[in-house]
């Protein structure tokens, strides 16, 4: 009886320690995993808005670093690390992607991402056939990043979708926002 009693002890204290480990382990994957599955949403939902059947492969983007709505020269790890993931997407679902970081002509500023000024957006869309420029801009609340993307026509600067969010700024996120 007390043996059975201790097995039952120790069958629940293992229980609870197996249970905490996980949600320690899930918890700090998760933040990640959804900044990964959220930018994901955002270029799924972005390109089915412009998307041409059978024309992705012609239809050249440019996706720029996402700014802070209060500063549209700066951005974060956050909004740089947003801007590769949705470009990862728009390249995983069949569009030619222009990667900015290779290029001389686009400003980029150290420590803060690939900024597309409006003088440089026409030799760039002329150069490369560009038919979509990628952007977008975060604002930071207490607890919450809201971010808005959009697709924009180069050739005359108007939107051809957007699409808006939110996410809860955990650790994780707090830390690529430099809010620690």
């Amino acid at each position: 009886m007390k043996q059975d009693r201790r097995i039952k002890n120790w069958s629940m204290a293992f229980c609870c320690c197996v249970l905490t480990a996980l949600s320690v382990t899930l918890g700090g994957c998760d933040e990640q995993t959804d900044l990964i599955n959220s930018s994901y949403q955002v270029a799924d939902a972005l390109s089915r808005q412009i998307e041409q059947p059978n024309q992705k492969e012609n239809y050249p983007v440019i996706v720029a670093s996402f700014v802070n709505i209060d500063n549209l020269e700066q951005s974060s790890t956050f909004g740089r690390a947003l801007a590769e993931y949705v470009g990862s997407r728009f390249s995983q679902n069949g569009f030619k992607v222009v990667e900015l970081k290779l290029r001389d002509t686009v400003y980029i500023k150290q420590n803060s991402g690939e900024f597309l000024l409006s003088r440089e957006i026409k030799n760039l869309s002329t150069e490369h056939e560009v038919k979509a420029l990628v952007v977008g801009t975060y604002s930071l609340a207490e607890d919450t990043v809201y971010v808005a993307a959009k697709v924009i026509d180069p050739s005359d600067a108007t939107i051809l979708a957007t699409y808006d969010y939110s996410l809860k700024v955990g650790r994780n996120l707090a830390q690529m926002l430099g809010k620690r």
